[in-house]
């Protein structure tokens, strides 16, 4: 079992990475002909502190994303003065659907429909519908979740079904290539996926898709949502129980 080391003090070089990501992203934007801010940053915060959300705030960030439930809520709770918009992007669980379905503004990891159910069951009245994105396993890895893509319309017209949830695009986590030409074809791959779904009652606008050594080629075939972490954080650092 592992523990994460939390170190509130480690918040050293945050804020320069943060910008860096940033020109990273408007130069990608600029190369691909898009307008500027066009595509939204998720700062992933999964195994970083609470500290250093907060530097990241500061310095303009408001969206953060999750993989853990249960490290997130502690997270949300020592920093809940802050006005931030929180996105689950890790494998869901059954038994936890009901603290996502009230804890989060979006969901980038849906496959199952059995969980798109529990959600919208869940998701309180008084909250926006839920936003979700359908999880596509692109590279067909056995080791991840997801849907292949001729999964995806039946999950989709599931979810269309839900009235607390706002289906919003695809989510991939494609497998890890360093040559961009590969990188490129994943990418589009799932914009042409996206494409072929979406209609006029269902834009399917999201593409959440893009990592911290990908960014660039995910921007340059339709990315609207670059999910990056280690770029902006610093290495994840566990403890071994």
């Amino acid at each position: 079992m592992q523990s994460i080391r939390y170190d509130e003090l480690d918040t050293t070089g945050v804020v320069l990475r943060l910008n860096q990501v940033r020109e990273r992203i408007w130069q990608a934007e600029s190369i691909a002909g898009r307008p500027k801010n066009s595509v939204q940053l998720l700062a992933v915060s999964k195994t970083h502190t609470p500290a250093k959300i907060r530097v990241a705030w500061q310095a303009g960030q408001l969206a953060f994303g999750e993989n853990y439930v249960q490290e997130a809520i502690d997270k949300q709770a020592l920093v809940q003065d802050l006005d931030l918009e929180w996105h689950f992007i890790g494998q869901i669980q059954s038994n936890k659907t009901q603290i996502i379905a009230e804890r989060f503004a979006w969901v980038h990891s849906l496959c199952k429909p059995q969980h798109a159910r529990r959600l919208n069951a869940r998701r309180p009245v008084s909250l926006p519908p839920l936003k979700v994105c359908l999880q596509v396993n692109v590279s067909a890895e056995v080791s991840k979740g997801g849907l292949c893509p001729a999964e995806v319309l039946p999950v989709l017209e599931t979810c269309m079904e839900l009235p607390r949830l706002q289906v919003c695009g695809l989510m991939a986590i494609p497998k890890p290539v360093s040559d961009p030409i590969l990188q490129r074809q994943v990418f589009r791959q799932m914009r042409e996926l996206r494409d072929s779904l979406a209609k006029v009652d269902l834009p399917l606008t999201t593409l959440s898709m893009g990592m911290s050594d990908d960014l660039e080629a995910a921007i340059s075939e339709g990315a609207t949502i670059v999910r990056i972490g280690t770029a902006i954080f610093g290495t994840r650092n566990y403890d071994k129980k």
